[in-house]
């Protein structure tokens, strides 16, 4: 396990970080597609198990089909599925989709609704996927904790930890309010390019004097 270093430390150290992350992507955002909250609710959804790219496909075609929560409440679990198939856990999230369609219709009259409590309780959606919505949708501050961000957390020594909620607590500790949606997105496009899960190219990273992976490769 990946030894934390004190926390005063880890503040100094994440300012830094997020001065460099800042720098080499100054602009950030989710790369899933959507033309609004709902359609955003139900691509994060779709994204787990499967990529960004996998998912933006499937959507293209599934929200000129289905474009409200109505249109999802009312279609078949087998009209979901078809559509939604190649996102991969087909059926169990085509049953969560159509479940989360219809407690919005009940609950919040077809809106996604902005606070966390209330999203966590939509059938299908847990932190990771409240987070994104309320950071990408309504610009409310959340710390997305996805593979990318977990595993770069403990590689920087950010967290010890492998649960994605004890993590997202971790970084809300060191990492200012206001900086946490472009924080967790930046750690996304830094991990998908260069902090990648087999083989980042530590030698060519911005991070490399930061970083705290006891397996980084030594530069040349």
């Amino acid at each position: 396990m990946t030894q934390k270093t004190p926390l005063n430390k880890n503040k100094a150290r994440a300012l830094k970080i997020q001065q460099i992350l800042k720098k080499t992507y100054p602009d950030v955002k989710t790369q899933l597609r959507h033309g609004n909250a709902f359609q955003l609710l139900v691509a994060t959804m779709l994204s787990a198990q499967c990529t960004d790219k996998q998912v933006n496909q499937v959507a293209k075609v599934l929200f000129q089909r289905l474009k409200t929560p109505q249109d999802f409440a009312r279609a078949s679990n087998e009209t979901i599925e078809a559509l939604i198939r190649p996102t991969g856990y087909f059926r169990n999230k085509a049953k969560n989709i159509k479940n989360c369609s219809k407690h919005l219709l009940e609950e919040y009259h077809g809106r996604v609704p902005k606070a966390m409590d209330q999203l966590v309780k939509l059938p299908g959606v847990g932190r990771k996927t409240a987070n994104v919505v309320l950071g990408s949708a309504f610009n409310i501050p959340g710390m997305v904790v996805d593979t990318h961000v977990a595993r770069i957390s403990k590689r920087l020594g950010f967290t010890g930890s492998s649960n994605p909620v004890k993590i997202e607590y971790d970084l809300m500790e060191i990492i200012p309010k206001e900086n946490w949606n472009n924080f967790s997105l930046q750690l996304i496009y830094f991990g998908r390019a260069i902090c990648t899960a087999r083989k980042p190219k530590c030698p060519t990273c911005p991070l490399y004097e930061l970083c705290e992976f006891p397996d980084k490769t030594v530069k040349a």
